[in-house]
């Protein structure tokens, strides 16, 4: 007969005198549990940064963004305002390389003069200013001089300058799509205007084309798991890859769960279109139009601002938050809210600006619309939704893993004594009962009485050495919107 006590340790028949003692951490822990969570900004490396391509690396400041992939590089770029936004959470970084098939893209600045007044000119290029001295009768030949100068002398540009006669050539650091999204201006702010007699005309160049392949960071990575991934790339190719890729990791079998944001900019129909051709609920895209900051650096801010909310609380909502370091879309190219409403509709998350001017996430929502028969599904639109289900998932594994790391497994109704390492499934149905109450608590759950009445812990009729189990958490939602009916009377 064993003994009444199951030790993991202390063999039963030990004949040596003396005083066994083992230590049980199995009932140590109580409460919730705490989810691990990383963060990943993918992007470009230039060849003086000092972390080669392919080597994930942990990032706390923008010096060493600038020190690892290279200043100016679109890495350095988008971790350098990750980090302005999340100073708190694991952000860590994944580079690679330019394909070297690659087209750099340009953009051109054409000068007419000369200037009839002194002033400063504005030139914004990816949402950085650079600023020009002009004396009145400066003749265009020399504020384009002038202009790339100024350019190349901005280290952290995302682009380098070449000049010919009165036109100033932009050209991207890096090749790829990408350098296509590098807004160029002059003037962003209201009082800010070109001297006059300038003139300055800005248009595109040669296309950028040729990502790098997102296939070579995917094996990168291996089984490591990052809750929150900025990709800069967004062609179709490297999010098919990046979506198969977290679908595979979603799954009971791996539980590595990662979700990828993207940013774009473009009309409220080119976005729409963009959105309406994925279908997933881990990809996020943020959609602007009229911003100069460019859209992978909006993505990586409101990756870090979503990662460092969603690690506190996964079902608050983000709405609201503000965005620290982004310049907001000129207020004639702002989305109204029915332009918004239907954006929400084609998996494109929204943005809004407040009357200070600062920009603030008015909902994050997945791609995920219809389910595989093509029927409407909601089930996954918000983000908060998918991050909270996750984890509960993660609170029942840590749960039955320090319950019962190392038990038998018996019937209910099955006489042993206390100490015995035995469950059942109603022990198993107990335990389950009580941690959604402390989710209840904790402000993830609700409809405790739907919970417990649909509940199903039954032992394996094919495995005699499992249980299997229905979990019916009532997910809480997201207080969004207050409706009325002023019924007035005279």
């Amino acid at each position: 007969m064993p003994e009444n006590v199951s030790f993991n340790e202390i063999p039963v028949d030990i004949r040596t005198p003396g005083q066994y003692i083992e230590i049980d951490n199995s009932r140590a822990v109580s409460g919730l549990p705490n989810m691990p969570r990383k963060m990943l900004v993918l992007g470009q490396r230039l060849s003086t940064g000092s972390v080669p391509a392919g080597q994930i690396v942990q990032v706390t400041s923008r010096e060493q963004a600038i020190a690892y992939f290279g200043r100016g590089s679109q890495l350095a770029e988008m971790l350098s305002a990750a980090r302005v936004a999340n100073q708190t959470s694991d952000i860590r970084a994944l580079a690679l390389d330019d394909l070297v098939a690659g087209v750099a893209a340009t953009k051109t600045i054409t000068v007419t003069g000369p200037a009839t007044h002194t002033g400063l000119l504005n030139l914004w290029i990816g949402g950085q200013r650079i600023r020009v001295n002009i004396a009145s009768g400066t003749a265009a030949t020399a504020i384009a001089t002038a202009i790339n100068a100024a350019v190349n002398a901005a280290l952290d540009l995302p682009v380098t300058s070449a000049v010919a006669g009165a036109v100033v050539t932009l050209t991207a650091r890096h090749k790829g799509e990408c350098g296509n999204a590098i807004d160029v201006r002059a003037n962003y702010y209201a009082d800010e205007v070109v001297p006059g007699g300038v003139g300055i005309t800005i248009a595109a160049g040669t296309a950028g084309a040729g990502n790098p392949d997102v296939a070579a960071a995917i094996a990168a990575i291996g089984g490591d798991q990052f809750y929150t991934i900025v990709s800069p790339w967004t062609d179709s190719a490297n999010l098919t890859a990046l979506k198969a890729e977290m679908d595979a990791r979603w799954g009971p079998m791996s539980q590595r769960t990662g979700h990828v944001f993207a940013g774009l900019v473009g009309t409220q129909s080119a976005l729409a279109a963009i959105g309406a051709t994925h279908n997933s609920p881990h990809l996020t895209f943020v959609g602007v139009n009229g911003s100069p900051i460019s859209p992978w650096v909006r993505a990586a801010v409101i990756a870090a601002v979503c990662e460092a909310s969603g690690s506190i609380d996964p079902a608050r909502p983000f709405q609201t938050l503000p965005l620290p370091g982004l310049l907001p879309p000129v207020e004639t190219a702002r989305f109204t809210r029915l332009e918004r409403d239907l954006l929400l509709r084609d998996g494109i998350s929204t943005t809004v600006v407040d009357a200070g001017g600062n920009e603030l996430i008015e909902r994050i929502i997945t791609t995920y619309q219809t389910n595989q028969y093509g029927i409407e599904d909601i089930s996954y639109l918000d983000l908060e939704t998918k991050w909270t289900v996750d984890y509960i998932r993660y609170a029942v594994r840590a749960r039955i893993a320090l319950r019962y790391p190392r038990f038998k497994l018996a019937d209910d109704g099955t006489q042993f004594a206390p100490g015995q390492a035995v469950v059942t499934p109603r022990l198993i149905r107990g335990e389950l009962l009580s941690l959604f109450r402390e989710l209840e608590l904790a402000g993830l759950v609700e409809n405790f009485e739907q919970f417990k009445r649909d509940l199903l812990v039954v032992r394996s009729n094919q495995d005699p050495n499992r249980i299997n189990a229905v979990i019916p958490p009532d997910i809480i939602n997201q207080f969004r919107v207050f409706a009325a009916a002023v019924q007035f009377r005279l």
